[in-house]
């Protein structure tokens, strides 16, 4: 059932709610207990006083003096608070009782007393009893050698009064803590409202895409970090959308240029009169345009297919010592015209199980990231090696280095570092961490002034590897 007002009329219910069962479960424990407790001790003493004047009765000179006995009833009335009956047994089967004296004057009126009957049946017998729609305590015992009972009966008054005043006391306390919670409840059901209702319009705002104003909220309770998720989400959110306009921008800037340039020299070797060295280094340029064009499509593409889970990825035996020096052999044209001298280093046979295609892509990625992004003169060094049960490729170079504020967002989509020498869409990163990932791998980075490494660590071929330890062994 859908409660008028929100949050704030359902949480003030459910508080009320609360306290009415734990008041009522208190009532349960309390009064009931109270009641008992209260009507056993009555029955209690009256039934220590029923035995001890049971055994002092027969001592009485007087016993069968109407007189005397009735002064002693009524003496016992008064000292025990409580109407004192004497009556004796005439028959036993059935058993029937005549009194013989009453503290209250009453003549014959508890001839028919049950607790009395079955006293003089049992020998001792007590009980709480309704007569009149009054409610007594009542004890009654033989007395000793005659054929006499005595029957001690007090009233419950009091002992209902006091339980009927706990009552009224208890539900007064309800009714004054119902109020205060309730209070107490719709101010604090109205603070949560509001914290809420604020998380609310600062979802809204991320939603239609405001990611300046923080989401703030002072509390330490759930709420509070509900607001630092929303806060973390905004500020992921409105980088991701920074960079999403960077790339865009990005995107524009490297499909326009190439296209541009095609565009270009299409038009002249359609209008003019060129030579064939002019004709043949026009086609070298176009053909790196599109080769430039054909790169970005691809990384769209793997982004793409990344997203919709749709990457498919081969398990096979990839040998990354035989990768590393097709790679630098690939390479080398591009290191040359670049000035950046890049070897290989792969002397030990080091086998990984995982896509040999993608495991070029990332290794081609991380090389060319080198030989692009670093000064003039830099030393590049592809590396194959094993490390436990892991197989590791790195691309090494011995450039200034990645500062700090860069390098832990280096793998983020879209991102590009500053300078002079950024290029690119700032895809290639990130399409390399998440394929490698999709091998069972990772790609991480170890920078500082003179020495940066990325690492593509995959999983070893264990059947590989154990083959080879097993032949090293052997010769």
């Amino acid at each position: 059932m859908n409660l008028p007002g929100g949050i704030r009329v359902k949480l003030a219910v459910a508080l009320l709610a609360f306290v009415v069962a734990a008041l009522a479960g208190a009532y349960v424990m309390i009064v009931p207990s109270l009641e008992r407790r209260l009507v056993e001790a009555k029955l209690d003493e009256l039934e220590q006083a029923t035995q001890l004047s049971a055994i002092n009765l027969p001592s009485s000179a007087a016993l069968f003096d109407s007189a005397a006995l009735e002064d002693v009833v009524r003496g016992l009335g008064g000292a025990f608070n409580a109407r004192v009956v004497v009556l004796q047994v005439i028959a036993t089967d059935p058993v029937t009782l005549a009194p013989l004296a009453d503290s209250a004057g009453v003549p014959g009126g508890l001839a028919s007393n049950p607790v009395a009957l079955a006293a003089a049946k049992a020998g001792t017998a007590r009980a709480r009893v309704t007569r009149n729609d009054v409610e007594y305590a009542e004890s009654a015992a033989q007395v000793l050698s005659t054929q006499l009972v005595l029957l001690f009966s007090s009233s419950l008054n009091d002992q209902l009064r006091t339980v009927a005043l706990v009552e009224r006391r208890l539900a007064y306390a309800t009714i004054v803590a119902l109020a205060i919670v309730l209070s107490l409840g719709s101010i604090a059901a109205a603070v949560h409202a509001r914290r809420i209702r604020r998380l609310e319009r600062a979802a809204n705002r991320i939603a239609q895409g405001s990611f300046d104003e923080p989401v703030i909220d002072l509390g330490d309770d759930e709420l509070g970090q509900l607001a630092e998720a929303f806060d973390r989400m905004r500020i992921q959110l409105a980088q991701l959308d920074t960079a999403r306009k960077e790339f865009v921008a990005n995107a524009s800037h490297e499909l326009r240029t190439p296209l541009f340039s095609l565009a270009g020299f299409l038009e002249l070797m359609a209008d003019e009169e060129l030579d064939e060295e002019t004709r043949t280094g026009f086609l070298a340029t176009t053909r790196e345009q599109v080769e430039r064009l054909s790169a970005l499509a691809a990384d769209l593409l793997d982004l793409s297919r990344i997203d919709a889970g749709r990457l498919r990825v081969e398990r096979e035996e990839v040998s990354l010592s035989e990768l590393a020096r097709n790679l630098a052999d690939e390479l080398q044209p591009v290191s040359e015209r670049s000035g950046r001298p890049l070897r290989a280093e792969a002397t030990t046979e080091v086998w990984a199980l995982a896509d040999e295609e993608r495991v070029l892509q990332i290794a081609r990625a991380l090389a060319r990231n080198a030989v692009v992004h670093t000064p003039v003169g830099t030393q590049v060094t592809i590396r194959a090696r094993s490390a436990r049960d892991e197989a590791q490729l790195e691309v090494e170079d011995d450039g200034p280095g990645i500062p700090p504020e860069h390098r832990v967002r280096i793998f983020d989509r879209f991102y590009r570092v500053e300078g002079s020498r950024a290029s690119g869409s700032g895809l290639g990163l990130a399409i390399a961490r998440e394929v490698a990932a999709q091998m069972g791998g990772e790609v991480s980075v170890e920078s500082r002034p003179g020495r940066t490494v990325f690492t593509l660590t995959l999983p070893a071929d264990p059947l590989l590897e154990s083959g080879r330890t097993l032949a090293t062994t052997a010769s």
